[in-house]
């Protein structure tokens, strides 16, 4: 089984949360919501490949300030390919707080669509189970 270590973004603007609906035709999550994020690359600090994620998956122009370790944790997940392939991973996630002092996002094609979301309405939101997971640690959900 392949393993992939993945830095996750908990990207937040004036009391909401950015959350991205992923394709439904790939991924890990697919047709769900779901922080950003992806897998480190060989060489890469944390921070360096939270930064590049950040900037292949929202943009250039997605300004983020604050950057802070909060939590890690491991499972196992199945992902979907273009072709219709599936794959099990072991994932390990490396979870970051993080601050943005605008919302200019620009998503690639990992995406069908992109929400600023307050707390209040993450609950009734279709999160995959990652994204739910990490806002239940936060004392969100």
């Amino acid at each position: 089984m392949r393993q992939r270590v993945i830095v996750c973004p908990v990207i937040q603007n004036e009391g909401e949360f950015l959350l991205c609906k992923m394709a439904s035709d790939r991924g890990i999550f697919p047709g769900q919501w779901a922080l950003p994020g992806g897998g480190m690359e060989p060489g890469e600090t944390m921070e360096t490949a939270l930064r590049r994620e950040i900037k292949e998956e929202l943009g250039k122009e997605l300004h983020i300030t604050d950057v802070k370790p909060w939590a890690f944790r491991d499972d196992i997940r199945t992902k979907t390919y273009p072709d219709g392939s599936r794959e099990d991973i072991y994932m390990i996630y490396l979870i970051f707080d993080c601050i943005s002092t605008n919302r200019t996002v620009t998503f690639n094609e990992e995406f069908q669509d992109i929400v600023w979301a307050s707390p209040d309405i993450l609950k009734y939101m279709d999160l995959n189970e990652a994204t739910r997971i990490t806002f239940s640690q936060k004392g969100i959900l």
